[in-house]
């Protein structure tokens, strides 16, 4: 059980990790890469437990059940990749609303500029677009056999 619950804790750790790192590369914030250090240095103790659990207790590792774990974790990377998604539109209609990055046209229409969704934006929705299709799928997958059958 203590096997699972820092399986668990590794891969929460991991998606908050990479989380403060997409976030600091789209705000430039010194508190996000303070997060972003501090997770690493998480992971890293998390997985040397794991390490030592797993040489001196071989039979945890054989008792762990695979198929839970994974779902849960892409589970977690799903609602990861979601809020990172979220949170790049969130900053896009934030921009939208700022008079500096619109004008009106000829007919009264509001025409927003290029300054409204930034480069690192795109990119980033891009490159977490396969991650939460992926991850998306195989949860939901399960979700519905373990629904449906009862088991995942």
């Amino acid at each position: 059980m203590i096997l699972i619950i820092l399986f668990i804790l590794l891969q929460v750790s991991f998606t908050v990790h990479i989380y403060n790192l997409i976030i600091y590369v789209l705000k430039k914030n010194s508190k996000n890469l303070r997060w972003f250090v501090n997770t690493a240095i998480t992971n890293i103790l998390i997985a040397g437990s794991l390490t030592v659990l797993a040489i001196f207790e071989p039979k945890m590792v054989r008792g762990v059940d695979i198929d839970l774990l994974i779902w849960v974790m892409t589970g977690l990377i799903m609602l990861a990749m979601l809020g990172i998604k979220i949170n790049i539109f969130r900053n896009i209609y934030q921009r939208s609303k700022d008079p500096e990055n619109y004008h009106f046209n000829f007919f009264g229409k509001k025409v927003l500029h290029s300054s409204v969704v930034r480069y690192e934006e795109i990119l980033i929705f891009m490159f977490t677009m396969p991650f939460f299709l992926f991850a998306g799928a195989y949860f939901i997958a399960r979700l519905v056999n373990l629904v449906m059958f009862d088991h995942l």
